[in-house]
């Protein structure tokens, strides 16, 4: 693990995941709001997603001596962002969120 001064740098030090884990505790707290109805399709897609995003950075963080294992679980981050967007874009269009 990388030491910065007498400090270890652990997942949660770093940029990249704080500025994903804010948007999915905001999504976590938006998607109460949904219907009911949505329980199991919206409402579970895009927590499951959102939270991945950051769920796959600090693993990718963890496998960082291992260059393919790191930069697949930064795709793998990556993917879950693009497909929480396209949860995003289904709660607009159905009218649970603005733009």
């Amino acid at each position: 693990m990388k030491i910065h001064g007498n400090k270890k740098i652990r997942h949660n030090d770093l940029d990249v995941y704080r500025i994903s884990f804010e948007p999915g505790m905001g999504i976590y707290h938006t998607s109460k709001l949904f219907p009911k109805e949505e329980t199991y399709s919206l409402t579970d897609q895009i927590r499951r997603s959102s939270r991945s995003v950051s769920g796959n950075l600090a693993e990718a963080w963890r496998k960082r001596r291992y260059e393919k294992a790191f930069i697949a679980k930064l795709s793998d981050a990556e993917g879950e962002a693009a497909e929480t967007q396209t949860w995003l874009e289904y709660a607009h269009a159905c009218e649970y969120i603005d733009k």
